[in-house]
């Protein structure tokens, strides 16, 4: 381990290279932990300026956890994630960091980690830091006084969606090979999307959300982004598992196995008509082809692809409580609730209205809409549809708005990915083309309870034919070869090393 650059000679510089490869590459020793991390925060601290992925850097604690992990490593020890570096939204506790959900204040330092974190550890991971994330997850736009504006790296005038927005700009520019979203309407998925990436909201559940027993009244939780399904499924099988005091722990099963495999020629309902909601919707028409176009490839393919609606009925009914209840919750945590966004305030005060009576009802409601929802499953093993209704919103777009100007803009931008929040099923983006100005777009496969494997395979089929991952941002030269366009400027937000 003498070599200061912590690679072999000639060995290649795959900062910007997938987790599987990464790992693999660690393994071999034709790489350092050293290496990839110094290169990942070298990435972050050239990118931070404008694209403003990150709360927080944790440069020289990173640093540390890779040389600990060189050193394991070259002792013969293996580990799914060994050495790699990862970043986690700032809805994660890592411990000696804060975790400000996107809110502005003074928050302590977390002293121990999430179970999320604790596990990614576990296998290896090293922790870069902790990516931006609009105020306590409410927007599908990762922007707010606490930390400025996360931009996209295909057009740095878009948003990379929200509210896993910064996690989805880190792993789309090559920042790092993956990382850690989550999901409570959408907010792995919508930026997957909107980045060109592939997200996956897992089972509730599957994750934990421990010191949470569930987040956000079950509506929320963890998931995966990263350029491919392989990676993404690697990343998904090191965090998954359950702590004592969850109260989700779903069966186990195997996405490791599932994305090396064929799924078998499946029936797959397409669904263009989202839930109903009390907001104005309308199917940008780019968006409609991309999916259409998706589902033609997979009648290619061989699969046998119907248009059919699943029948949600009124299930915004057992969100809206659930939602609002749980801003309220975390609105109680911040240290200066004068800080709070307007629109947080509003929302929090309709998680006082609608808890208690309210709540419990929304809640009772969740297995009979399981029921009729999931009858589309007696005829049909995977429901497509489009990841959001519209392209990537342009940054600021949802500035200055109100509350329920904010509500009807978000619901109209991206109506299909929360139904899948309340029934705490399995939901996956893929990515599936570009607008006429580049910007990109994603389809969604929706499953019943525990299909993820179901899902991870047909999206590992459809990636080998499709070969979405050759495509980068900065008219499609690899991060690996250099920085996507437009990534420099003045500073936004924070970065702490």
């Amino acid at each position: 381990m003498s070599d200061t650059t912590g690679l072999t000679d000639g060995a290649p510089d795959l900062t910007a290279s997938g987790l599987v490869a990464q790992v693999r590459a660690l393994a071999a020793g034709d790489v350092t932990s050293r290496a990839l991390v110094e290169r990942s925060l070298a990435r972050i601290a050239d990118t931070q300026p404008l694209l403003n992925a990150f709360r927080r850097v944790r440069a020289g604690a990173a640093l540390a956890e890779a040389d600990a992990a060189d050193w394991r490593l070259a002792a013969g020890e293996r580990a799914p994630l060994l050495g790699v570096p990862v970043a986690v939204k700032d809805d994660v506790d890592v411990a000696g960091e804060p975790t400000a959900f996107g809110c502005a204040g003074d928050f302590p330092p977390k002293t121990a980690d999430s179970e999320a974190v604790r596990r990614l550890r576990a296998a290896g991971a090293v922790i870069v830091g902790k990516t931006n994330t609009p105020e306590l997850g409410q927007w599908p736009v990762t922007e707010g006084p606490a930390f400025g504006v996360t931009r996209n790296p295909w057009n740095t005038e878009h948003t990379p969606g929200g509210s896993s927005g910064g996690a989805a700009a880190a792993v789309a520019a090559g920042l790092v090979p993956a990382a850690l979203g989550s999901d409570g309407a959408g907010s792995v998925r919508i930026p997957a999307a909107w980045t060109h990436l592939v997200g996956i909201k897992p089972q509730r559940g599957r994750i934990s959300t421990w010191p949470e027993p569930e987040s956000f009244r079950g509506i929320t939780c963890y998931g995966p982004l990263a350029r491919t399904v392989a990676d993404a499924a690697l990343l998904l099988h090191a965090a998954s598992g359950s702590h004592p005091g969850d109260l989700h722990r779903p069966p186990p099963v195997d996405v490791l196995a599932a994305a090396e495999r064929e799924p078998g020629r499946l029936r797959i309902a397409l669904s263009l008509r989202p839930a109903f909601a009390a907001a104005r919707q309308r199917l940008d028409p780019e968006a409609k082809a991309a999916t259409v176009r998706i589902a033609e490839r997979l009648s290619a393919l061989g699969h046998e692809v119907v248009e059919e609606e699943p029948r949600y009925g009124l299930i915004g009914l057992a969100f809206v409580p659930r939602s609002m209840s749980g801003v309220r919750e975390w609105a109680g945590r911040v240290p200066d609730p004068a800080l709070l966004d307007a629109r947080t305030k509003v929302n929090a005060r309709g998680g006082l209205i609608l808890g208690g009576g309210v709540l419990r009802v929304a809640r009772a409601a969740e297995e009979p809409l399981r029921r009729r929802v999931g009858e589309i499953f007696d005829r049909f093993d995977v429901v497509l549809t489009p990841a959001t209704a519209v392209p990537p919103l342009r940054v600021g777009d949802l500035s200055g708005l109100s509350s329920s100007r904010t509500d009807a803009a978000m619901i109209a931008a991206c109506p299909y990915s929360w139904p899948w929040n309340v029934l705490g099923w399995p939901g996956m983006s893929v990515p599936a083309g570009f607008t006429g100005d580049g910007l990109p777009l994603g389809a969604q496969f929706l499953g019943p309870s525990g299909s993820e494997p179901r899902l991870i395979s047909l999206a590992a089929q459809l990636e080998a034919d499709l070969r979405w991952f050759e495509r980068w941002p900065g008219d499609g030269v690899r991060a690996s070869d250099r920085a996507p366009d437009g990534l420099d400027g003045a500073a936004a937000g924070e970065a702490v090393g």
